[in-house]
C-alpha cells in the first residue's frame, strides 16, 4: 500500500487539487443560483434568453 502511495502521490495530489477546485466552482454556481445572480456576468438588455431565464420576475415586472 505505501509502495503505491509513493509512486503515484503526484498523481494522486493533482487529482485531490483538481477535485478541490471543481468542488469549489460547483459550490460557488450553487451559491449564486440561491442568491438570483447569473452565471453569465452581464446584463440581460441585450440578452436574447432573458425572457427564458428570467420567467418569474418578468412575471412580477407585468402585474
Amino acid at each position: 500500500m505505501l509502495e503505491f502511495l509513493a509512486n503515484n502521490i503526484g498523481t494522486i495530489a493533482i487529482s485531490i487539487l483538481l477535485l478541490g477546485v471543481v468542488a469549489g466552482i460547483i459550490i460557488r454556481l450553487v451559491k449564486n443560483k440561491r442568491q438570483g445572480k447569473t452565471s453569465c456576468g452581464c446584463g440581460c438588455s441585450n440578452c436574447a434568453m432573458s425572457d427564458i431565464c428570467h420567467k418569474d420576475e418578468n412575471k412580477k415586472e407585468s402585474k
